[in-house]
């Protein structure tokens, strides 16, 4: 019987993030992602990559660099390496955006990411996003993970007019 309690609440979890981040994925309205060609640009093209940027998260709750440099346009291949010992994750926004999505994290600490704007990594792993910073101004990253924002897990990119 506890198996099965235990598997309807697994259930219901699942539901509410499916729920929850409906919100948050769909559509061009106010606080969704449209990434077309949004305030924090668009999901690039590989054969446009024009470098590749390494950015390491550690266990100290620090990017390096957490501060990136591009030009208005630039599609950039971010190789994302976590080289901690607990999973850490990279997510692309607005500063607003960042701040909902935490909101929701807190209650789905769990919860994956398939948007092309967001990695999540275990511990030793690498993945990589590839994006065209479209709009000059600042986009903001962070890990998500409960309590890493929070210790200062954040960065910018500084995207400089053509």
């Amino acid at each position: 019987m506890n198996h099965q309690v235990k598997s309807i609440r697994r259930l219901l979890a699942v539901a509410a993030v499916c729920l929850s981040t409906g919100a948050f994925a769909g559509g061009n309205h106010a606080g969704g992602h449209d990434h077309g060609d949004d305030a924090i640009g668009k999901p690039g093209v590989a054969a446009k990559v024009t470098r590749t940027i390494t950015v390491e998260m550690s266990d100290a709750m620090r990017y390096t660099p957490s501060d990136i440099q591009v030009k208005q346009g630039e599609t950039v291949r971010l190789v994302v390496k976590n080289l901690g010992q607990v999973k850490h994750e990279l997510s692309l926004g607005t500063e607003k955006e960042l701040l909902e999505h935490l909101e929701v994290m807190k209650k789905f600490p769990d919860m994956e990411h398939d948007e092309p704007s967001k990695l999540s990594l275990a511990p030793g792993k690498q993945g990589e996003i590839i994006w065209q910073f479209t709009k000059a101004g600042t986009v903001n990253f962070a890990c998500l993970m409960p309590g890493h924002y929070e210790a200062g897990m954040k960065g910018a990119v500084k995207v400089s007019k053509k």
